[in-house]
């Protein structure tokens, strides 16, 4: 598709694809996977890609069940 535009042919695909971004950022975190010092200073909790993507998610299903396109910046 065009920049800027999710098709909503596309959106499957593209939501699986963030879901198995999610997942794997969760597996990371759960893990302890944040690069960090050895130094015990408190840092604040990072927003989590789950936290970033679930709006995005969120529009492309129902985008998706009524069969229109995401478009931004055309």
């Amino acid at each position: 598709a065009a920049t800027g535009i999710i098709e909503p042919s596309a959106m499957a695909a593209a939501i699986a694809a963030l879901s198995a971004a999610i997942e794997g950022d969760d597996a990371a975190r759960a893990q302890g996977g944040s690069a960090g010092g050895d130094d015990d200073a408190p840092r604040p909790e990072a927003i989590s890609l789950r936290q970033r993507a679930w709006p995005l998610v969120e529009m492309m299903k129902r985008c998706q069940a009524a069969e229109a396109p995401i478009v931004w910046g055309v």
